[in-house]
């Protein structure tokens, strides 16, 4: 039994090690938590417009269809894009949330609440991203076609973006989205509306904010 003792100590210690250093390892990187919003540009007149809600200074910038990001700016057709940021007290902070903004075109009656960032995934556009170049050479349907008939005629699907770079696309436009939650101000980012139109077709644009610090309206340039 005495000799047994030095095994079971070794056991005993070596689990005691184990769990010590489980404990020590830092937690999984949560890439939610990665999220940086826009930096905030040096002051509220920096914006377009800018309106006080209580203490604190909301100013936006209107981009149209366009999605600004440290990266590139991308683009969705269905979507158009609003810059916000807050400014208040070097020691302000404040709960946002993108549910606090609403947007009236055209004077519209009933405002457009804000879409979720990932919704705007699916209509995201690289200007930039250009298809590999393939060699071209006549398929069987050429060849067998060439007789007339027309049966060759039908177009090939667009070029889809490889999914690497689109999910690279995905989070720079998630990373570049307002924060949400308390935080201390400054803080900007983009908000989302639906909107299927050309921007040329747009005459008045109203951002409406309601949220913990008060109520503003900005009127914004298309």
């Amino acid at each position: 039994m005495q000799k047994r003792l030095p095994s079971l100590f070794r056991t005993g210690f070596c689990l005691a090690l184990f769990a010590w250093t489980a404990a020590a390892q830092p937690p999984a990187k949560d890439l939610a938590s990665d999220s940086k919003g826009l930096p905030a540009r040096a002051a509220p007149t920096d914006y377009q417009a800018q309106a006080k809600a209580g203490e604190i200074t909301i100013a936006a910038e209107f981009v149209g269809h366009s999605i600004p990001t440290p990266q590139r700016t991308f683009s969705a057709d269905e979507y158009v894009c609003v810059e916000v940021a807050f400014f208040g007290s070097p020691a302000a902070r404040l709960k946002l949330s993108m549910d606090d903004f609403s947007i009236r075109i055209n004077g519209k009656k009933n405002p457009s609440p804000r879409e979720p960032y990932d919704l705007v995934f699916k209509n995201l556009k690289d200007p930039e991203w250009e298809p590999p170049i393939k060699a071209e050479g006549k398929s069987k349907t050429q060849i067998g076609s060439s007789g007339g008939g027309g049966g060759g005629s039908d177009k090939p699907p667009p070029p889809k973006m490889p999914n690497a770079e689109r999910r690279a696309m995905e989070q720079a436009v998630q990373k570049s989205s307002l924060l949400e939650g308390d935080r201390a101000l400054p803080q900007a980012g983009l908000i989302f509306f639906p909107h299927r139109g050309k921007v040329t077709s747009i005459q008045s644009i109203e951002l409406i904010y309601s949220g913990p610090a008060g109520k503003a309206s900005l009127a914004l340039q298309p």
